[in-house]
């Protein structure tokens, strides 16, 4: 059977997995492994987003790159057959009017901060976001925790300070790496984007099934005040104002 070994890990928390509901917001490098994973592990409902088309520079890191020039979501839904596919452009007005009910998660692989924040306006309740995985070579530095935990990812500081600006008091869970870029320009590496992905998959599966604290290092918001402490960038925000 398909996932026979899917349902052996998973026990009866599988028929959980299986009828979940769940939206990629995003099918690049980091949202295609998530997708790629989320398929093989056994969920029939995913409904992907994106507007881009491939291009040659995405060859290094996103699969199904090699159709240069055709839609993310076309080829997408060829490879991933029974999937839904949103051929949009995701910005907040699409975010201000797309219907988010019945979703029961919502992974946000995107990179426009603004969009991000009114993504976590939204559903902050049903969300895992990804951080900066761009410029990174080292996989097994991903960590996962509360937006306000995260600490060491410039990306990850701009995105706390845009919530805080628009007053956003809530939390969600994120993905994202404390490593030092090893570059300023745009490189990347599938290592780690790819990464990103799965650790998307796998805490998005972690929220299906109900226990989405065990075996990960996030911390129940009670908990944050750590201020900057153990943060050599001097970014580990903990709490919002």
């Amino acid at each position: 059977m398909r996932f026979e070994r899917c349902r052996e890990l998973f026990g009866e928390d599988f028929e959980a997995i299986r009828r979940a509901e769940v939206l990629i917001i995003g099918v690049g490098g980091v949202g295609s492994f998530a997708l790629d994973c989320l398929y093989r592990s056994g969920v029939e409902r995913i409904t992907i987003v994106d507007f881009d088309r491939y291009d040659v520079t995405n060859q290094n890191r996103q699969i199904g790159a090699e159709a240069v020039g055709e839609l993310k979501v076309d080829v997408l839904a060829r490879l991933y057959p029974g999937i839904k596919k949103i051929e949009a452009k995701i910005d907040n007005n699409w975010i201000d009017s797309f219907n988010f009910d019945g979703y029961d998660l919502i992974i946000d692989a995107i990179d426009e901060i603004e969009v991000k924040v009114a993504l976590a306006k939204r559903v902050s309740d049903r969300l895992i976001s990804s951080m900066g995985s761009a410029k990174r070579r080292d996989p097994t530095l991903i960590r996962v925790g509360s937006i306000w935990e995260t600490y060491g990812d410039r990306f990850a500081k701009k995105v706390r300070h845009a919530l805080r600006r628009s007053g956003f008091q809530g939390d969600f869970l994120t993905v994202f790496s404390p490593e030092e870029p090893s570059i300023k320009g745009k490189g990347s590496f599938v290592g780690v984007t790819g990464a990103f992905g799965l650790a998307l998959c796998a805490k998005g599966i972690e929220k299906i099934i109900g226990d989405g604290k065990r075996g990960s290092d996030h911390n129940p918001p009670l908990q944050r005040g750590a201020g900057d402490q153990g943060d050599p960038h001097g970014a580990h925000e903990v709490s919002p104002p």
